[in-house]
């Protein structure tokens, strides 16, 4: 599994071919998971081992992707806190209790994940077991400035008001929470790396709200706190959509792999965020809802700037869309493999 070219890249290593897998490449866009869906809930899917491990291998088996990623959620932490949730139609997830006092988070339980997540750990194995090694299988959980965001939220925002206005108001409330979501999460990765996850993505999806400064203020030190708990146990990304602005603080932060989205050229992303570090992105995911030529050509573009240099993983700058085709993404994939083959 070592000689994976994904987990090859993730150390900067030399490949055969540009390795390709999609954040959501699991979901709705596939006819599979559509009709598990009109018998279960997301949350079922998540909570029951044997659902989530063949969600999870769907793409495997009708993509050519270089990994999996566990089908999961990344709030999933938060019920077992004291924060249950569920998911809105057409709204998506929606806090029951949203934290609202400084009180409110001095509340929150602590857990052991091995216990209160332990269907994930199960899935991971079932996993592990179907792969048989035919790709490496990621593992995920979410930054304490987005798991905190969603609490406090309770739910999606646009201007992240109250995460803000408590994180400005309450600073030391703040750190408090984002100290208690660290410990979580570095203990809930540890978990995932014991039963058997070969590299963990840690998803702060909404940091691009942050300017530099408030990022290393707020939320760097917490963030830290993950990366350096895991670190040297396997390959680590961290990932994040609007980030071009506080990249040299993301690398700080941590991780082997840094995700870039679209916003940005990669190659002047992977200048800014250094050549000692590995990148993945960074494809617009509506692309693939339009014509294949355009697709195609934005690819080709990414794979010239990265001109064959060992360390980049193609992938979307956020999930795949529901309304994409199936028969896009598999024409996307087949063309980074053969692509980057060709001259490189």
């Amino acid at each position: 599994m070592t000689e994976s070219r994904f987990l090859k890249a993730c150390r900067r290593e030399p490949v055969d071919v540009t390795p390709v897998w999609f954040m959501r490449q699991a979901g709705r866009y596939m006819s599979e998971y559509r009709a598990l869906r009109e018998r279960y809930s997301l949350l079922d899917i998540c909570r029951a081992p044997d659902l989530a491990t063949e969600v999870t291998l769907q793409p495997v088996r009708r993509i050519e992707v270089d990994a999996a990623i566990l089908f999961s959620d990344l709030l999933l932490p938060l019920e077992p806190m004291g924060l249950p949730f569920d998911f809105i139609k057409g709204e998506g997830p929606q806090l029951e209790r949203p934290i609202s006092s400084p009180g409110d988070i001095d509340a929150l339980r602590d857990f052991d994940p091995r216990v209160a997540l332990a269907h994930v750990l199960e899935a991971i194995t079932l996993i592990q077991r179907e792969l048989a090694g035919r790709v490496p299988l990621i593992g995920f959980a979410g930054a304490p400035f987005t798991l905190a965001s969603y609490a406090i939220e309770g739910g999606h925002s646009n201007n992240f008001a109250r995460t803000k206005s408590l994180m400005y108001g309450h600073p030391d409330a703040w750190h408090r929470l984002c100290s208690r979501l660290a410990m979580v999460v570095a203990d809930y990765l540890g978990a995932q790396i014991d039963a058997g996850v070969d590299a963990v993505q840690v998803f702060d999806s909404w940091v691009g709200a942050l300017s530099p400064a408030d990022y290393r203020e707020f939320a760097l030190p917490h963030t830290q706190r993950i990366f350096d708990a895991v670190k040297g146990r396997v390959p680590t990304i961290h990932f994040g959509t609007g980030t071009s602005t506080i990249f040299p603080e993301l690398r700080e932060a941590g991780g082997d792999v840094i995700g870039v989205d679209w916003r940005i050229p990669i190659d002047l992303a992977w200048e800014r965020i250094g050549s000692d570090r590995a990148v993945q992105g960074n494809l617009d995911p509506t692309l693939l809802l339009g014509p294949t030529a355009r697709m195609l050509t934005e690819t080709s573009d990414i794979l010239d700037r990265v001109g064959g240099r060992p360390g980049h993983i193609f992938n979307l700058g956020h999930g795949i869309l529901p309304s994409t085709p199936l028969e896009h993404v598999q024409m996307l994939a087949q063309y980074v493999h053969s692509a980057s083959r060709r001259g490189r």
